[in-house]
């Protein structure tokens, strides 16, 4: 399993970088098949207010879907420790979902999988353009947006460990938000398209 730890305003020594991979490696070893590649960034806020300074964030790619965790506290080694069990429990769930799926499909006809259109994939997305940042980003990241429903979306937003998740909404086509409500449940955010004006 591959490992990239970077570190934002501490210096990823030697140890640092043994102790990361000794905890992920006990925490993933069981999930080894499903994940190929795991990020890790490690951070010191240097904020004097902040008490909790020491930040840990761990995120696997697992056959396509992306499990996230991140953990604050006042000593680094406890932030990867905290983050370390954290995912464990993550990838846990993620396994028992996918052998739950898994039995439910076998019971699904093999002809179901014939009607599946492939469609080619356009390699030079951005054509002649160069891509560039504006300089007030902090931060940009691009992932893919797979199609999906709703509730797959909702069993998505579980897994990274964010109060939203961006989707392709199957029926629609739309690039969809599913966000946790700050009073219970999830919200879903859909473009409205203007017919007439």
């Amino acid at each position: 399993m591959k490992f990239l730890i970077q570190g934002n305003n501490i210096e990823v020594t030697e140890s640092i970088h043994d102790y990361v991979e000794e905890k992920l490696d006990k925490a993933v070893k069981h999930f080894q098949n499903l994940a190929t590649k795991v990020d890790v960034h490690l951070s010191v806020a240097r904020n004097a207010r902040i008490s909790n300074k020491h930040k840990a964030e761990v995120t696997i790619y697992a056959n396509g879907t992306v499990i996230r965790a991140q953990e604050h506290s006042e000593s680094l080694y406890a932030s990867i420790d905290l983050v370390s069990d954290k995912i464990a429990r993550q990838l846990r769930k993620y396994k028992e979902r996918q052998l739950g799926q898994k039995t439910r499909s076998q019971v699904k006809t093999v002809d179901s999988v014939d009607s599946v259109e492939t469609i080619p994939l356009d390699t030079n997305l951005i054509g002649d353009r160069q891509p560039e940042l504006p300089s007030e980003v902090i931060r940009m990241k691009y992932f893919a947006l797979p199609a999906m429903t709703i509730d797959e979306a909702q069993e998505q937003l579980q897994f990274v460990d964010h109060d939203f998740y961006m989707f392709t909404n199957q029926e629609t086509g739309d690039v969809n938000v599913i966000y946790k409500r700050n009073h219970g449940g999830f919200g879903v955010i859909q473009p409205r398209h203007n017919q007439d004006k």
